[in-house]
């Protein structure tokens, strides 16, 4: 824990509020009260089920005989909605201004390019820290493409070996379906990089570069995933048959593997071999010629050496963990998603919901030791890519519609309205003289033509409504919380908002 840490409001009850009914807003709705005689039946009226044609000429002119809606669509009927809706008070508010910002951020800025590989580029770029700080580099980059390679060949196994897990399910049950709907997708989760990295380990970026098509993967995506959903019918149809051996079965399924690795070694170049060295060669911030040669494999392990986790304030990045904010589910227990993986047979994925204050004050520890926070979030929500800011209050709808938009964060995740679906580096954070976060700094990977040269400034009331991870290290929490990575984690359906990939 840092030497300071923040103080910020005791967090809530372990046990979250859930949702049963819709936001109150009685007041901003018509109420039909009954006539005297009525019987008050609860039979629907008719009238009220259909859209009423007649009454809708009403509506119109009832809502353009005010001058305010009549502006409002001279307006809108001819731009987006966001470039005239977007309050310039937020402009001020959200400044890339901040007082506890770690000494030391990578660079250069990244870019995913037209992929889903966020939460690589998200990983790599809090890995390279230690490296940076490890061998003095002014600049460097993991190669994102690596992981990238083996994370579509390890999902391709991963998904084949549920298709035999699932054989008894009905193939449109809702668990092979949603199985089905996307078996290789770009995205992924901070356990599922763990895996990749202790399987194969990290090489520089400048021996394994970004390929044409794992900057634009659409086209590789979609080719395999065809080739998989027709493997998954036959793998089916030959695991329910009773003439074949599942050793039989188990060498077809291989043999679908190698196929998917074809693709894969010529779509996007032939990878290093996790044990076979490689020979890095670099000039050093001082402008001195270096050379290193080492493995894969042995160049992650360096993450964990005495140097490594001393030059990183005491962080080991292989022992990070997430927390989740997830107000449906009781906090201070830990949840994983059925079927949620890439390496099959390595530890699930796992993650520790609690409160989103303790999820704050976890994040602002790992930043006073130095260390930039790996954080998932839905960042289409309230959000300029261009201005780069993240902020609930960013565009105004209810006031340019009449409307009242108020479901909170559960509500957001029970209706599919908000979910992880990006992930990102903190690497700053602005407190108040109470030491409240008011705005925090966040490293994007778009390229420096999004935000501010690549970041973004995201408002602490943000955070606390589409924020729903961070990884921290183990002593940036509460002992309480550190028991609860040892519970036998409380299961979540595939399709779980929870299940969402970043």
């Amino acid at each position: 824990m840092g030497a300071s840490e923040s103080t910020l409001a005791p967090p809530p009850s372990s046990t979250p509020v859930r949702p049963t009914q819709p936001p109150k807003a009685q007041d901003d709705y018509v109420h039909v009260f009954h006539e005297k005689g009525d019987s008050g039946s609860d039979s629907p009226d008719p009238d009220s089920q259909n859209v009423p044609v007649a009454v809708t000429k009403d509506w119109t002119e009832q809502l353009l005989s005010d001058p305010k809606n009549r502006l409002a669509l001279l307006t809108l009927s001819s731009n987006a909605a966001n470039d005239c809706l977007k309050a310039p008070s937020t402009s001020i508010r959200d400044q890339q201004v901040f007082n506890l910002r770690i000494p030391y951020e990578g660079a250069p800025v990244t870019n995913q390019r037209s992929s889903g590989r966020c939460w690589i580029f998200a990983a790599t770029n809090v890995f390279r820290i230690a490296i940076m700080k490890r061998y003095k580099l002014k600049e460097f980059e993991l190669s994102q493409a690596y992981l990238f390679f083996w994370d579509k060949l390890e999902k391709a196994n991963y998904f084949l070996e549920s298709v035999l897990d699932t054989v008894d399910e009905p193939e449109d049950s809702r668990l092979v379906t949603t199985l089905q709907s996307s078996p290789v997708g770009d995205g992924g989760q901070w356990d599922m990089i763990r895996a990749l990295v202790l399987k194969y380990g990290l090489v520089p970026q400048s021996l394994y570069p970004d390929s044409f098509n794992a900057k634009n993967s659409y086209q590789m995506d979609s080719i395999i995933t065809t080739k998989l959903r027709e493997d998954a019918l036959r793998l089916r149809e030959m695991a329910k048959s009773s003439t074949l051996s599942r050793s039989t079965i188990s060498k077809i399924k291989a043999k679908m593997v190698h196929e998917i690795h074809g693709i894969l070694t010529l779509m996007l170049g032939p990878p290093p071999n996790p044990n076979d060295d490689f020979k890095w060669t670099f000039y050093d911030r001082d402008g001195k010629y270096q050379s290193f040669t080492t493995t894969p494999l042995a160049f992650s392990q360096e993450l964990s050496s005495s140097h490594s986790v001393r030059a990183c304030g005491g962080t080991d990045v292989h022992e990070l963990f997430s927390l989740v904010n997830d107000p449906r589910n009781t906090y201070s227990r830990l949840l994983t998603v059925d079927h949620l993986g890439n390496v099959y047979g390595s530890s699930a994925v796992t993650y520790v919901n609690t409160d989103v204050t303790s999820m704050k004050r976890a994040a602002i520890a790992m930043l006073r030791r130095g260390f930039p926070v790996f954080f998932g979030s839905d960042v289409g929500k309230q959000s300029d890519r261009s201005a780069g800011i993240l902020d609930p209050k960013l565009y105004q709808y209810e006031l340019a519609f009449n409307v009242k938009l108020g479901m909170s964060k559960a509500e957001r995740l029970v209706t599919g309205e908000s979910a992880m679906t990006h992930a990102m580096v903190l690497t700053a954070v602005h407190l108040d003289e109470e030491g409240r976060p008011v705005r925090w700094r966040v490293e994007n990977s778009w390229s420096e033509a999004a935000g501010t040269e690549g970041y973004f400034v995201m408002a602490d009331a943000w955070f606390d409504e589409f924020t729903y991870q961070v990884v921290v290290d183990p002593s940036c929490v509460s002992e309480e919380l550190r028991k609860v990575l040892k519970q036998k984690p409380q299961v979540l359906p595939r399709w779980d908002p929870m299940g969402a990939l970043a």
